[in-house]
């Protein structure tokens, strides 16, 4: 089982003069999932290299088990440090992919013609695809097979309007992600603020924020073993494409 983690690599929160990037949780989290499940885990980003941390994110109040586990952890810190080009990833060798978010992505990998490649690609075979809190934003420009946007009529979450107002970025932000999903066409839905909540619609999965990282990535598995079977018996490793 082959999972590809995509990290935005994009670092200015706007015209703040603030720095951006990924938010650690929403990579720790899913890692761990991950690799406790017996996965091979890839990292990726457009620029390769070590992707931006969002320094907000590394901020004492903001550490989990996952967060502590991660920095401690010298072949995680490796794999971060040395994130494979976006541009050099081939679906065929991936069984899913999980997109960690941060409001980096809002700005690079939202626009990203590799990203969107990536998600069509996957979508394309089979494959799940998730991506949490203003991860979501990536799928801004992916269409489906018939050309429509892929999140058209898709039951959807990700980062909300009232979430983006708390932290003050309402007006800083290329766009907000709850918007943007309701005006492709998604049925979006949302949980309580800073509260877990994860939506599969098929092979898409989408959390809502931070604290649905786990979660995310735990539905992810969940697709993924179910478009196993659906590609072969029941327990049969996933289609490769």
């Amino acid at each position: 089982m082959n999972i590809l983690l995509v990290l935005t690599s994009h670092d200015a929160l706007g015209n703040t003069g603030k720095k951006t990037g990924f938010w650690l949780e929403e990579l720790a989290a899913p890692y761990y999932v991950f690799q406790d499940a017996g996965a091979d885990i890839t990292l990726a980003s457009p620029r390769g290299g070590q992707p931006p941390l969002d320094p907000k994110s590394d901020e004492p109040g903001a550490q989990t088990d996952d967060t502590r586990r991660f920095r401690a952890d010298k072949e995680a810190m490796q794999a971060l440090a040395t994130t494979i080009a976006l541009s050099s990833v081939r679906p065929e060798d991936f069984d899913a992919v999980f997109y960690p978010g941060g409001h980096g992505p809002l700005w690079d990998l939202a626009e990203s013609e590799d990203s969107r490649n990536l998600i069509e690609s996957m979508i394309g075979a089979g494959k799940p695809v998730a991506a949490v809190c203003h991860a979501p934003g990536v799928l801004r420009h992916v269409k489906a097979p018939d050309g429509t946007p892929l999140v058209q009529g898709k039951r959807v979450t990700g980062f909300t309007n009232t979430e983006e107002e708390a932290v003050g970025l309402t007006k800083v932000v290329p766009f907000l992600v709850e918007d943007m999903l309701k005006s492709a066409g998604a049925s979006y839905s949302k949980g309580a603020d800073w509260q877990s909540y994860v939506v599969t619609d098929g092979l898409l999965v989408t959390g809502q924020n931070p604290a649905s990282s786990a979660a995310g990535a735990e539905a992810l598995l969940k697709a993924l073993e179910e478009s196993a079977v659906g590609a072969g018996s029941p327990g049969s490793p996933p289609a490769r494409g």
